[in-house]
């Protein structure tokens, strides 16, 4: 009888202190020295890269094979450097991986500053420099090109800050307008982009581009930040909102609302420093005034 008494007196009181926290707009800053709020995850290592163990897997396809696995970061991919006096999180994106959060979060203000740094590795030498920050993450690592997992992608890269990609399977219905072509490379690209202004709605997984690009130029800082709702999301890049994610959903159909971050490396050399989660109740003013929700 104790025991259960104070089983639900310890429930009670984690229960009441995740509502006090909320209420407050408890913050937690996610990096430091140590990346103690993560773990790594590391893909399948190119074909090209040198200094790894004997025997281990490498290929030219890194979307298949044997990846390098959980907490196994031997080419030190992820890693704190100062800059200026401040902690920064270093990613070389020589191999593709993906920095987890241990704890999956739910109705938050993600606040992070982001830079390009200038190294590129295979295979995506001739590509634009790519990473992303993967939100409301479930399920097994590796699940997705044996790297990611299930997830909401707000896409980082050059031209594309705050684009939204479905991995994995889940899904998400950003307004739409009519599809349009974007060049990349010497090729043509047709993408949904997302109007704010619209009534049409996503209906399949795909590629949706922002609203605007926001990015600043190679090099600088730029401010990155998501704010979640239950299963609606607000991608902002430099102050502009660029980006609704409404009524998410897991790959097997259900509420996806919480979840796991994830960082990626994808062969291009990164940073990210001032990484802070706040928890909220409900969209701010600000967000508010901006943005035009279905429900």
């Amino acid at each position: 009888m104790k025991k259960k008494y104070f089983y639900a007196l310890t429930l009670s009181l984690l229960i009441s202190g995740y509502i006090n926290a909320q209420k407050k707009g408890k913050t937690i800053e996610l990096i430091d020295t140590n990346l103690s709020h993560f773990e790594k995850w590391n893909g399948v290592p190119h074909s090209t890269i040198e200094g790894l163990p004997t025997g281990t897997y490498q290929s030219d396809n890194v979307h298949d094979g044997t990846p390098l696995g959980l907490n196994n970061d031997i080419k030190s991919v992820f890693s704190v450097i100062s800059e200026n006096g401040e902690l920064v999180l270093k990613i070389t994106g020589e191999v593709y991986g993906g920095l987890t959060t241990k704890e999956s979060y739910e109705n938050y203000h993600l606040s992070i500053m982001f830079k390009w740094g200038d190294k590129k590795w295979a295979p995506r030498l001739k590509a634009l420099r790519d990473s992303g920050i993967l939100y409301h993450c479930y399920g097994e690592h590796g699940r997705f090109w044996k790297t990611w997992k299930t997830s909401l992608e707000y896409q980082v890269q050059e031209t594309d800050m705050g684009d939204f990609i479905s991995i994995g399977g889940s899904a998400a219905s950003p307004k739409i307008g009519a599809p349009q072509v974007e060049i990349r490379g010497s090729k043509g690209i047709k993408r949904n982009k997302y109007d704010p202004n619209s009534n049409k709605y996503l209906k399949k997984i795909g590629y949706t581009s922002a609203y605007t690009e926001s990015d600043e130029p190679h090099g600088a800082w730029n401010h990155l930040e998501i704010y979640v709702v239950r299963n609606d999301a607000v991608h902002v890049v430099n102050g502009e909102v660029v980006m609704v994610v409404e009524n998410a959903k897991t790959h097997d159909g259900k509420i996806l609302d919480k979840g796991q971050i994830q960082i990626q490396s994808e062969a291009a050399e990164c940073y990210y420093k001032q990484a802070a989660i706040t928890g909220i109740k409900k969209f701010p003013k600000k967000i508010r005034k901006q943005v035009r929700f279905k429900s």
